[in-house]
């Protein structure tokens, strides 16, 4: 019988660890990202080859939405990636530290725009409005839960007035076009389509939708496993990162690299008076924004979204 236990202990060892693919190449690194300008370094580094003249081989993968991503890391998927400090925060907590934020990529870059025959004047007058977001639990939705705090608003989830929903970033320009939603916190592009193309009056701009000041938008996530084995890599990456970042803040010709690798994913290219409004809008930068973090770790924990607010460790500001 002890002998049964002992093979039946081993098997589902074997079976659990057989589940997370690890990365097995010693020099090669895959990295996750979203066809966004708010993961601009990405795209560059990308669309330049960064890290490939560094000596580093690189399997780019996009993706769509916050979960999936840190699903995709916990199956040792993806090693490295650019996501919003929601889902990190969440994947930190619900994973036991199974992640770290290395590097910040992009503060600010999220507004609140109202169709303007909602006659939506402030947050207050979202009151028995209908509001969109691109997904449940991701950054702009817990932007969003804490104004209608501030402003002693709820959502109807939670018995109070709002009717939030979620959608994705081109169905909600519909829905605002169709006159079914009154208002929508969404990132860039998006707040700059939304104005400029279906006559949405900004409401809330980047610096103005959170009280504690301009909020991270994006950061760089390091699955712990890799980065212990492989921080040289990691090492490499981050220099590259900050290479991507100066070089977005110095060139406008980033504009066209980062649009060029937006198109090749979306086969959409975005047009020059957006992405010139939508880069107004946004901080590009690798410093790490740990007070935004913990303030969204804070509403999630209000909302339920974690059991328990992260601790500092899931922040690793040693890598230079």
């Amino acid at each position: 019988m002890q002998n049964l236990k002992l093979i039946i202990f081993v098997l589902m060892c074997i079976a659990v660890f057989s589940c997370k693919k690890s990365n097995e190449n010693a020099n090669e690194v895959r990295i996750a990202y979203f066809p966004n300008i708010t993961h601009a370094q990405a795209l560059v580094m990308k669309g330049q080859g960064i890290l490939e003249k560094k000596g580093i081989a690189v399997k780019w993968r996009a993706f769509n939405a916050g979960p999936s991503e840190i699903e995709a890391l916990f199956a040792g998927e993806i090693d490295i990636g650019y996501i919003g400090p929601v889902p990190a925060a969440n994947g930190y907590v619900q994973s036991q530290g199974d992640l770290k934020i290395v590097a910040g990529a992009s503060n600010g870059g999220s507004v609140l725009v109202v169709r303007k025959a909602a006659g939506i004047n402030s947050v207050a007058e979202l009151n028995g409005k209908t509001v969109a977001v691109p997904q449940f639990g991701n950054t702009q939705h817990l932007s969003l839960l804490g104004l209608l705090n501030a402003n002693n608003l709820k959502p109807t989830s939670k018995g109070g007035t709002v009717n939030v929903v979620q959608s994705s970033n081109p169905d909600i320009a519909n829905l605002m076009d169709q006159s079914r939603i009154d208002a929508a916190l969404v990132p860039e592009p998006w707040g700059s389509i939304l104005e400029l193309k279906y006559n949405a009056g900004v409401l809330l701009d980047y610096n103005e939708v959170d009280a504690n000041g301009i909020p991270s938008t994006a950061v760089v996530i390091v699955s712990k496993d890799f980065l212990g084995k492989r921080r040289n890599i990691v090492e490499k990456f981050m220099e590259a990162h900050k290479e991507a970042t100066l070089y977005i803040n110095e060139n406008p010709a980033a504009k066209e690299i980062i649009n060029a690798q937006i198109s090749e994913v979306t086969q959409s290219v975005i047009e020059n008076d957006i992405l010139e409004s939508a880069f107004k809008r946004l901080d590009i930068t690798y410093q790490i924004p740990s007070e935004s973090i913990m303030n969204f770790a804070k509403i999630s924990l209000d909302e339920k979204f974690v059991s328990k607010l992260p601790d500092m460790d899931m922040i690793d500001s040693s890598l230079k």
